[in-house]
């Protein structure tokens, strides 16, 4: 266990080192024994996280919000078009001042080719962690829970396959920081990945390419795939979501179109069935039902999406108690 990481950044996982991953879940897991016996665990105690949102939520901020409730600290919510943010604050500016309020500072910015950038300035002219509540390359609070439902749901994940697959959504172009988070980080654990999308839905060959060494490192399996009903045959973990064709359009229409042709990449009963005999369905919600997944999976035995949300809240207080104390 690792006890230096006071202070520490969370923006990307790939940034902290196997041992301190497995000090956060260690944490996280007595966390959640803890709440599930009643025992009070205030380890934040007048500790407030300033929490600075450009971009709606729902889980992330009810799972910090109320994390920091029972740590024994405040969140303060702060939505960028109620601040001077518009008006000339600059990411220098909020990570000095923020910094200067506050124990940490948490941010959601997904705006591609800016989130990424912003918080790193932010975290550059902070005294205090910042902790990424998305942005527009990764997801790494999101990603955790993931790995902490997948330990929970199948013991060690060592030698597991995980399918982590683009699936058809209508409702607005999604960000590529789930899947990105998803496919450096799970290997690192020893499991099998598969990366399955349509072509026009890749994601950064960079990213990719730190996924496949994480896979080497760790004697694991890294494929790219482009058959849906193929990536879900025998897998333990069926990881099925949208995300944008951001690498290969930035026209909307274009974008739609591309959208509609691979309508029939929905994770059915029919396709679950292909999978391993306990093989678990996941997805960070919320999910377009009927387009990306049926009722009777998500709603079904193998869906453990709950558990995944419910996940984020421990997940994120164990890495909020151990870099904020």
């Amino acid at each position: 266990m690792q006890t230096h990481l006071r202070g520490r950044d969370v923006i990307d996982f790939q940034e902290w080192t196997r041992d301190e991953l497995e000090t956060v879940l260690d944490v996280a897991f007595a966390l959640k024994r803890d709440r599930a016996l009643g025992r009070p665990h205030p380890y934040l105690r007048d500790k407030v996280l300033a929490m600075l949102f450009f971009f709606s939520s729902t889980r992330t901020r009810a799972s910090f919000e109320a994390g920091m409730a029972q740590l024994g600290g405040h969140a303060q919510f702060i939505e960028s078009r109620s601040t001077q943010i518009a008006h000339g604050d600059t990411a220098k500016e909020i990570g000095e001042i923020l910094g200067r309020y506050n124990d940490g500072i948490a941010i959601r910015n997904v705006d591609w080719g800016v989130g990424n950038t912003y918080l790193r300035e932010v975290a550059e002219a902070s005294r205090v962690p910042v902790l990424n509540m998305q942005c527009d390359l990764f997801h790494p609070h999101q990603a955790l829970a993931d790995l902490m439902t997948i330990i929970e749901r199948l013991g060690d994940p060592r030698g597991r396959t995980a399918t982590v697959s683009w699936a058809c959504a209508k409702t607005y172009s999604k960000p590529l920081s789930v899947p990105q988070s998803l496919i450096m980080l799970l290997p690192r654990f020893g499991m099998n990945v598969r990366l399955v999308h349509p072509p026009e839905f890749g994601l950064l060959p960079d990213l990719v390419d730190q996924a496949r060494e994480n896979a080497r490192r760790a004697h694991a399996s890294f494929e790219v795939m482009d058959d849906f009903d193929a990536g879900i045959k025998d897998t333990d973990v069926v990881y099925a979501k949208s995300w944008g064709a951001t690498l290969t359009t930035s026209d909307e229409a274009e974008e739609a179109r591309l959208v509609a042709a691979h309508e029939s990449w929905i994770t059915d009963a029919r396709r679950l069935a292909t999978a391993a005999p306990d093989a678990i369905y996941l997805h960070p919600l919320p999910a377009e039902r009927g387009v990306e997944v049926t009722d009777e999976v998500i709603d079904g035995p193998q869906s453990a999406v709950y558990d995944q949300a419910e996940n984020r809240l421990h997940g994120q207080k164990a890495v909020m108690a151990l870099t904020m104390a």
